[in-house]
């Protein structure tokens, strides 16, 4: 299953794993330092905000990885950083986890795949989602059966519309979301 590491310019974007789920609904910040072989966020944003973010359940991610985890993959910066007036940033020497961008599984018979992604509050505003989100929009559309990738956002998140805009998403559509209630809905098919 393991997909592969994605590069971009400033980042890897590492496959997740069932282990690194386990990792993080469980509270296990050192075992999934580990697995991910990079330093966390902190605060660590734990598993109720990533049920209530990702929608994500264990118990199905347990039944089906193969197709709950999909694509899915987390936002590590290697190497070093530089502040404002140029100086090099001394906290960044290491790997550190910036967050995520995971689908809500394989595509749909339409050929459909949701994208959902988070990153660290240090993290924004540093084009650090744009582009994570770019490679992974990319490679989705890349492989076999997926025509397009849909994405929603709550109407009130300005940052995140930019971000899905800068990624090529055409505002389709509004919807009501079970947990996030009304949302916006983007659509990527290039």
């Amino acid at each position: 299953m393991p997909h592969e590491i994605l590069r971009t310019a400033r980042f890897e974007l590492v496959p997740v794993t069932l282990q690194m789920v386990e990792a993080i609904f469980f509270d296990r910040e050192a075992q999934l330092a580990a697995l991910v072989e990079a330093t966390l966020p902190h605060p660590w944003p734990g598993r109720a905000l990533i049920e209530r973010a990702f929608c994500a359940d264990l118990a199905a991610i347990r039944q089906d990885p193969e197709r709950r985890l999909w694509g899915d993959r987390i936002v590590v910066e290697s190497g070093t950083r530089t502040d404002t007036s140029g100086r090099l940033d001394e906290a960044s020497r290491s790997r550190r986890v910036l967050g995520s961008v995971i689908f809500h599984g394989r595509p749909d018979p339409e050929g459909v795949v949701e994208v959902a992604y988070g990153i660290e509050r240090h993290s924004q505003g540093l084009g650090v989602a744009s582009e994570a989100l770019h490679a992974q929009v990319r490679w989705a559309l890349a492989q076999p059966g997926v025509q397009r990738v849909r994405a929603t956002t709550p109407p009130w998140h300005a940052g995140s519309r930019r971000v899905l805009e800068k990624c090529g998403f055409t505002h389709v559509g509004d919807d009501e979301h079970e947990s996030l209630g009304e949302v916006v809905v983007y659509s990527c098919d290039t």
